[in-house]
């Protein structure tokens, strides 16, 4: 393991500028967030009626509203870490296909998170305005926390949204780049030597070779020249 021998090489190691990408504050930000939602409600969320033992949620007694927030919370704090393991290996992911796959996939989980959290918001919030405020003795506090903390959640969704649809413009991959390259190299390790252009190939005549037939067979042998025989003096 590497040991940083001063603060410029702890600075400049991975995980430092792991956690200083934008991408990563903004999923460290909707984790807290989600975290602060969901444990709000779970702990205070649920309170007795100063008539009455049973509990009952403090959003305007609407069990619905907080186990929504709960699940919503809870889901969204473990796709938070989830995208976020990712990204640390995501160096280390050498197929285009799952790379491309993966931002896509988190552009389109951005985009679900943020219209979620808002359809969340404006539900809690109507659900505490119409709750009564002598209703339940505790829980106020964090109801409130949870319909803050789900507002700020909308900004931070859409923000990830927004980085998503950059890495996808930024990294498209070109189809058939590969392909075409390696055609190319194909096509130059068959083409004819510059010599031997069209305008100085000599013309085809009974006894020669066609240009053709000596490009594409390099192994064919020349006729030999016939030898000279000498003829005695009468």
């Amino acid at each position: 393991m590497h040991i940083p021998e001063s603060l410029q090489d702890l600075a400049d190691s991975e995980a430092v500028q792991f956690l200083k990408r934008p991408k990563t504050i903004l999923r460290i930000f909707a984790g807290v967030f989600s975290l602060i939602v969901f444990s709000s409600v779970l702990t205070d969320g649920f309170q007795n009626k100063t008539d009455s033992s049973k509990l009952h949620c403090v959003l305007n007694g609407n069990n619905v509203a907080c186990s929504f927030a709960v699940g919503a919370g809870l889901l969204a704090f473990l796709s938070s870490l989830g995208f976020l393991a990712l990204d640390a290996h995501e160096g280390r992911i050498a197929s285009t296909r799952f790379k491309t796959a993966f931002q896509l996939l988190d552009f389109i989980l951005a985009v679900l998170w943020a219209g979620i959290w808002f359809v969340g918001f404006c539900f809690l919030t109507n659900q505490w305005q119409h709750s009564s405020p002598k209703q339940f003795l505790l829980g106020s506090s964090s109801a409130k926390a949870a319909i803050t903390f789900s507002f700020f959640s909308v900004f931070i969704w859409i923000f990830q949204a927004y980085l998503a649809l950059q890495d996808l413009r930024t990294d498209a991959p070109v189809p058939y780049k590969r392909s075409l390259d390696e055609g190319g190299v194909v096509l130059t390790t068959l083409s004819p030597p510059s010599a031997a252009s069209p305008i100085n190939m000599p013309a085809a005549g009974p006894n020669s070779l066609s240009y053709a037939s000596s490009a594409l067979s390099p192994y064919l042998t020349t006729p030999k020249v016939p030898r000279l025989a000498m003829m005695p003096d009468n």
